[in-house]
């Protein structure tokens, strides 16, 4: 049986644990018939180890995505590797210490600035970094966390989303002349990498046990890994611009 990703070529940042979205993504799109190519950074060798548990070998390069230099490799590392590119999954996020948990009133521009770098600003890089690759069209795909609201201890990084969802929407306003669609998935919380270094992540995820209208599990990010999958393909082939909610409908809920 033929998947919807088949024949697709999908570069996909972010995988660290295989309790990630990102590691649930690549292991839906290959089972849906993509070849799948993983970045990595700070330590690639954790994406190499982790990256073996997938249904198929996937090639692993380093990219640090506020680096110029690593970002003008992409376009020949992932030709020679795959010829070209159909997809782009960004899940990178990060803020300091002092830009979460509380600290929203104290944290420097400095912590700031980072954050915003990584995590909004890098969509756009990444993106950039990869449209040479995407000759006949393609499908970018990032995750936010909804920046409608002000979430409890996510503080600079609720900011970030929102600077990230705007990104997406320009970059779908720019992109669409290359048949180039961008659009993210919010999603509930994973109990993954990222959520662990949020001080007091607990607080947080309480919201879903309480409003959730479907029942949701922290410690499952298929859900979302398919969310994403779906709008890698060609079932969506005019949607840009958009932000599909995969959080258990929390998101419809009033006081």
């Amino acid at each position: 049986m033929s998947g919807i990703l088949d024949g697709k070529r999908i570069l996909i940042t972010g995988v660290l644990m295989e309790s990630s979205i990102a590691f649930h993504t690549a292991k839906v799109a290959q089972e849906q018939g993509a070849e799948v190519i993983l970045t990595a950074f700070p330590r690639p060798t954790l994406t190499e180890r982790i990256a073996k548990k997938l249904p198929k070998p996937a090639t692993v390069f380093e990219l640090d995505v506020t680096d110029d230099e690593h970002l003008a490799r992409v376009e020949e590392t992932v030709r020679k590797e795959l010829g070209g590119l159909d997809g782009v999954v960004h899940s990178i996020g990060f803020a300091p210490q002092d830009a979460l948990g509380g600290n929203f009133l104290h944290t420097p521009f400095e912590s700031v600035s980072t954050a915003m770098h990584v995590s909004a600003f890098s969509l756009k890089s990444l993106t950039m970094a990869c449209l040479p690759l995407m000759e006949q069209g393609g499908s970018v795909v990032g995750l936010t966390f909804d920046a409608q609201f002000a979430w409890p201890q996510y503080d600079w990084m609720g900011p970030a989303k929102a600077a990230l969802e705007a990104t997406s929407r320009y970059l779908a306003r720019d992109l669409g002349k290359h048949n180039v669609r961008c659009n993210l998935v919010s999603a509930g919380p994973i109990g993954s990498m990222a959520a662990k270094s949020i001080p007091g992540f607990g607080e947080l995820a309480k919201v879903w046990d309480e409003r959730s209208p479907l029942a949701w599990d922290m410690a499952d990010p298929e859900p979302a890994g398919r969310g994403v999958v779906a709008l890698l393909s060609d079932f969506f082939p005019k949607t840009t611009g958009e932000i599909i909610h995969v959080d258990g409908g929390v998101h419809i809920m009033g006081a």
